[in-house]
């Protein structure tokens, strides 16, 4: 009995590793694009492009964010269920805010009269354009989690104590945070 407790043990849970194929393949996709983008920038009209202020302040915000996600599940590993709603709550928040400042950059961008997409665009442009938004979309899931286990942790008749979800959430957070992070960077050297 002891030994199949042991093996258990040893087991990854099936969500943690879904996760983890998940990452693997979303850094094969970012990976591919800015690839892509290394390899296109040879092109003779490739132009140059300067990230947004807004970019910057969406950074901080997402890096705020993670602190938060980190005290979450902290909270949720004491036992302190009323500290472990309030920062789902505002690192959900977070998210959508930083979501808000990357509309707010390429809004900047478009008052500037640089075209994204079709005539008149650049390839440089549009690539910023997608790898962002692709990034966006792979944070909103992210804040969706973040929205439904803060929904979950409300409801008096849901008492799980199951450390799983807010691993998971946790671990997909952090990674989304960092991806961002390796693309502004990216971003700002590949200008």
């Amino acid at each position: 009995m002891q030994a199949v407790s042991e093996q258990q043990r040893k087991k990854i849970h099936p969500h943690k590793f879904t996760l983890w194929v998940a990452i693997g393949s979303i850094l094969m996709m970012f990976a591919g694009l800015t690839s892509a983008y290394i390899v296109k920038r040879a092109q003779a009209n490739w132009a140059l492009l300067e990230i947004p202020k807004a970019f910057w302040i969406s950074t901080v915000v997402i890096l705020a964010s993670s602190l938060t996600t980190y005290l979450a599940q902290k909270a949720f590993k004491e036992r302190q269920m009323l500290k472990y709603r309030q920062m789902l709550g505002i690192t959900a928040l977070l998210g959508l805010a930083f979501l808000i400042l990357q509309i707010v950059g390429f809004t900047a961008l478009t008052k500037q009269d640089i075209k994204l997409v079709g005539a008149g665009s650049n390839a440089s442009f549009s690539f910023l354009l997608a790898i962002a938004s692709l990034h966006g979309a792979h944070l909103l899931g992210g804040v969706i989690a973040f929205f439904v286990m803060y929904v979950r942790s409300r409801n008096a008749k849901i008492r799980s104590y199951n450390p799983v979800p807010i691993e998971v959430a946790s671990t997909y957070w952090h990674f989304v945070d960092l991806l961002w992070i390796y693309l502004i960077l990216f971003f700002s050297v590949m200008k």
